[in-house]
Order: C-alpha cells, then structure tokens, then sequence
C-alpha cells in the first residue's frame, strides 16, 4: 500500500476542493435554461446533472492528459511539490470570486492560469508546453465562444422555421420534452470535461511526488473526482443560475433546446480532442447567439459584456495568482525550516 506524505494529501484535499467549487459554479450551465424554460423543476434538474456529471467523469481521460502534460514540462517540474498546490489555490481564489460576484467565469482557465504562473515561477518561461496551450487552450479560448454563438444562432432559426406551422402549444409542449434530453447530454458532456481536470492535477501531483511511474489517471483518482463534482453540482451555483437562465433574454422551450443541443455538441468534439474548454464561454455564447435569432435587441448585452471582461480577465488574473502563491508558499517553506 503506498504511503502518501502530508503535503500530497492535503494537495489532494485542495484538489477536491477545486473540484466541489467547479461542480457548483458550472451548475447554472447545465441546469439554467432547463429550469427557465420549465421543463424541469430546478430540484429535478439538480438531481438529473448530479448523477450524469458523475456518469460523464468517469468516462475517457483525454482531457486529464493535457492537463497532466500539456501545460507544463514535466521534466522540468518534477522535484517541485509546491507547484500544483500553488496552480490550485490561484484557481480557487478566482473561481471563489466570480461565484460571490455571479459571474459565470471560466473554472477551466482558473485551473490553466493558476498552473501557468506557478510554473513560469518556478522554472521560468521555458516550463510552459507553447504548442499544446496554444493549440488545445488558447485557440479554443477564441473558437468555442464563437462556435457556441454561431450554432445557437444557427439552431435557434432552423428550429424556428422547422415549427413556424405548428400551434404553440403543442410545440412548446414538445420541445420541453426534446430539453430533458438535450440537458441530459449537456451534464454528461460537461462531466466529461471539467471533473477530468482536477483528476489530472492529482495525477500530476502523484507524479511530482513519485507515487506513479507515468501520467496516467488512476482509477481511485476518477471515482473520488466524479463524486465530489456530484457533490458540487447538488449544492449548486444560484446566482449563475439566475443570470443564465434569466437575464439575458426571456427563454422558451425551443430556445432552450437549440442551446443546450449546440453546447453539448461543441463540448462533446472539444473532449474527444482533449481540450479543457470552458462549458461556460460555450453556452454563454450559445445563449446569446439563441437570443439573437429571437430578437437582437432583446438580449441584454449589459450582462454580456460583463460576462467577457471576467472572460478576459480569468486567464492572466488566474495566472498572476498562482505564481503569487507559488512564492508566498516557498517562502512559508523557507521561513519554516
């Protein structure tokens, strides 16, 4: 049985607190629009993301991988054992912050901005992996918001002009039905993404600490990770709820189908290329871009421009952070021998 130091142990503590604090933050993207729409009660549509996020982690590790060795160079970081500790704390300082301001931020880019300024102060420049961030963070920094607009649009009109004969009623009554189903992909999708990258923090840390010859996810690693993002999604994120169910425009079943069906698609490709994006950017855009095939004018870009300024913000923010915290802890360590 392997025996595991304090400091990894209380790394994996914070690790699964990333994880809880990402379960509840990202609650108001998979849940919001079902629940604004009516289609589900907001205790049925807890309950339906709570066991497909859990279902959804617990499936591929592609996502996991690049945050294990995507981000960093591994062989240049492996004697340090602060650093993940470092990357974690950045990213739950900003992720603690937008919740209490209700901002739907991005979780993922907390994470990969903690890691980033940890890393760069540790090692310097040359720690960072420049091909794969560009690649599998940045560029879907800029395509998934744009992808998730274009698509609401797009599915918005198509479902519009698919039904513009069918009485009201009837339709509506229908596409809330299509809804239980398109958020039920949207909460798998999205356990898919965000739960693997906390399991690849723990898997870099077990690394670091040499407890596993190679990044690979352990099995313990994907269960414990999927439980506490279960966890996270009950408790919930209210006030994401609310600014993404309800104040950007005033949603019907069939927008709230065409979001969540736009989302789940761009999430699910993202996840089978690896890339951490954030569900977040995606269905924010998806809403929007829904909301302007209904009427432009009808959206409140107010909130939406917000909403890109903690976008912006997140990245660089997260990444300052980290390497902050990465020298208050080094230092706390020299200080204390």
């Amino acid at each position: 049985m392997l025996e595991f130091p304090l400091l990894l142990l209380f790394i994996i503590f914070i690790a699964l607190v990333f994880d809880y604090t990402n379960g509840a933050h990202d609650t108001g993207n998979v849940i919001a629009t079902v629940i604004a729409t009516r289609a589900l009660t907001a205790k049925q549509a807890v309950v339906m993301a709570s066991l497909l996020n859990f279902s959804g982690a617990m499936v591929g590790n592609k996502v996991a991988l690049t945050i294990g060795t995507g981000i960093l160079n591994t062989s240049l970081i492996m004697n340090c054992r602060l650093l993940v500790l470092a990357a974690l704390l950045g990213a739950i300082f900003w992720n603690a912050l937008t919740w209490i301001l209700g901002l739907p931020s991005s979780s993922s880019h907390a994470l990969v901005g903690g890691l980033i300024g940890a890393g760069v102060a540790y090692g310097g420049w040359g720690a960072l992996e420049y091909a794969s961030i560009f690649w599998q963070v940045i560029m879907p920094i800029f395509i998934s918001p744009l992808a998730g607009c274009i698509v609401g649009y797009l599915a918005t009109l198509g479902l519009a002009w698919a039904s513009v004969k069918a009485k009201p009623k009837p339709a509506n009554r229908a596409f809330r039905r299509l809804q239980i189903l398109s958020s039920s992909v949207m909460a798998f999708s999205h356990g898919m993404n965000d739960a693997q990258k906390t399991m690849g923090l723990i898997t870099l840390a077990l690394f670091i600490f040499g407890k596993i010859p190679t990044i690979a996810v352990p099995l313990w690693v994907k269960i414990i990770c999927a439980t506490v993002m279960l966890l996270g999604t009950v408790t919930g994120g209210w006030k994401i709820v609310k600014t993404m169910g309800s104040k950007f425009f005033h949603m019907e079943p069939l927008h709230g189908f065409a979001i969540q069906t736009a989302s789940a698609l761009i999430i699910e490709g993202a996840t089978h290329f690896g890339a951490p994006i954030s569900t977040t950017h995606v269905i924010s855009s998806a809403v929007l871009g829904s909301g302007s095939a209904r009427n432009i004018s009808a959206v409140r870009w107010g909130v939406a421009r917000k909403m890109v300024t903690a976008w912006v913000l997140t990245l660089p923010a997260a990444a300052l952070v980290g390497a902050l915290m990465f020298w208050l802890l080094q230092f706390l360590a020299g200080f204390s021998r």
